[in-house]
């Protein structure tokens, strides 16, 4: 993983042994504050990709907090002034494989620690949209339904989602017929028809129930 300027960022577990997970803590805020949210959780398909924010004090970006009424021509611009205003501003994302490997949620709060430890400069506290809080080397706290009610977490929400639909509208010119670009690899009813027509592509999440299903009748025919 690799900030802004290139450089590289440390993602051992000796690393995460020398800044072992912070309880999630409640309690006056002060400093440098970073929100963090992710996207891609619910999907059969793509990585889940975060975000982590700082914003300046007091700024005040339009549209922010408000993404899932906008449009996605509107969240790109909105996505655009985060960037151009932001202090700092991060992605990080977990991989097919890292998701299969030790869960959703796990690889959604590595995602999101990827996010934060690639902050330049560093946050002094961290705010989460949701219940869980990744494991970093500052303060901590969750925000249920953060997104909607702190800017930083609006921001990052943003960010993090026209990032991740960008890339499955990428993937989509690369598997052809699979409709990412429309779905963004959600379970619609399109696209578990073309699950079950196809069996699963090196994109899919095996650890995943639909797709589980599709490998094990894909595997029963080629058994006939």
């Amino acid at each position: 993983m690799s900030r802004r300027d290139g450089s590289q960022v440390p993602d051992s577990a000796a690393e995460e042994r020398r800044n072992p997970e912070l309880p999630c803590v409640p309690g006056r805020i002060e400093g440098m504050i970073a929100g963090v949210d992710e996207v891609g959780r619910g999907p059969l398909a793509g990585a889940v990709v975060a975000a982590a924010v700082i914003l300046p004090a007091g700024r005040e970006i339009p549209g922010v907090g408000d993404s899932k009424a906008l449009t996605s021509g509107q969240r790109t611009r909105v996505a655009e002034m985060v960037r151009r205003h932001a202090l700092a501003w991060a992605l990080g994302r977990a991989e097919v494989e890292e998701i299969d490997t030790v869960n959703i949620l796990q690889a959604s709060l590595l995602a999101m620690r990827r996010a934060v430890l690639a902050l330049d400069p560093a946050p002094e506290y961290v705010l989460v949209d949701g219940r869980d809080c990744p494991a970093v080397p500052c303060a901590v706290r969750n925000v249920v339904k953060g997104d909607a009610l702190v800017p930083t977490i609006g921001a990052a929400s943003i960010l993090a989602k026209v990032a991740r639909d960008e890339e499955m509208v990428e993937l989509d010119a690369q598997y052809p017929g699979w409709g990412f670009a429309s779905h963004k690899g959600y379970p619609t009813p399109a696209h578990l028809r073309v699950l079950r027509e196809r069996g699963p592509t090196p994109l899919h999440r095996r650890s995943f129930g639909p797709v589980r299903e599709a490998l094990r009748r894909m595997q029963g025919h080629l058994a006939k």
